[in-house]
């Protein structure tokens, strides 16, 4: 069974990823892996290409080149919905919650569940409510009412509600893309504390990040992408946060010690 760099067995292969806008080279023949189970830091400068490789991933947009596996099958995840199927989801740096539904109604959002027979069906409020309010509390010490409207919480509590879905439809990736970034100092504390009940039950976690001492201290190996190429691929634990900001730079243009 092939590894990844951190010597699990590969959930996810992306090589030679490349995007093009016209004449602008979004990606430039990204490979990426990600092993069962691990959190990889995505880094990079502003433009370097994270984000339009994360929408690659999740099905957003499509790939001008390259192929994916998933776990080692050929996969073309032409849509979110292919990408959900497989066990990928992805939490924007927005969030996308829709501000005029509850919590719960957001958890569920195009998974609605429904009772009744035949072509009869109503919405089961009840059973998506309780659902909803479970896997909050099994995520945040500050988690929401199921029945809150979204319009009415706080940055941290409206994280907790983007992360509820990963857990809640049992995925086997997640994409965070700048998780905190809107977040202040408790909040993004809470928010990672629930990014560490994802991991501590298995779930692989890309976490895109320009936060040195949350990228040191949550990931397991960082990769670093500068103007659409990967220039680093290095276990975190052997990398400063110095060391990082070279790659990012340039001062250092290249460290790739991951298989």
């Amino acid at each position: 069974m092939m590894q990844s760099g951190a010597g699990r067995p590969i959930l996810l292969e992306a090589r030679g990823i490349k995007k093009s806008y016209g004449a602008v080279e979004a990606l430039r023949g990204i490979d990426f892996r990600i092993g069962k189970g691990e959190t990889v830091a995505l880094v990079g400068d502003n433009g370097a290409g994270k984000s339009t490789l994360v929408k690659i991933l999740s099905g957003a947009i499509q790939p001008t080149e390259g192929e994916i596996e998933f776990e080692q099958r050929p996969v073309a995840i032409t849509s979110t919905d292919v990408a959900r199927s497989l066990g990928i989801e992805t939490v924007y740096q927005d969030l996308g919650l829709c501000d005029n539904l509850s919590v719960a109604d957001n958890i569920f959002l195009g998974r609605e569940r429904t009772w009744g027979l035949g072509p009869l069906k109503f919405l089961d409020k009840g059973g998506m409510r309780a659902a909803a309010e479970e896997v909050l509390q099994g995520l945040s010490v500050n988690a929401p009412r199921a029945d809150a409207n979204v319009s009415g919480l706080s940055g941290g509590q409206r994280q907790a509600v983007a992360l509820a879905r990963t857990k809640l439809w049992k995925s086997s990736l997640a994409l965070l893309d700048e998780p905190t970034a809107a977040l202040g100092v408790q909040e993004t504390k809470r928010a990672m504390d629930a990014v560490r009940r994802l991991q501590d039950k298995g779930v692989a976690i890309v976490l895109i990040s320009h936060n040195m001492p949350l990228v040191l201290e949550m990931s397991q190996r960082v990769i670093v992408l500068r103007h659409g190429a990967k220039v680093g691929d290095v276990p975190t634990d052997a990398v400063t946060g110095d060391d990082i900001v070279s790659l990012i730079t340039g001062a250092r243009q290249t460290w790739i010690e991951a298989a």
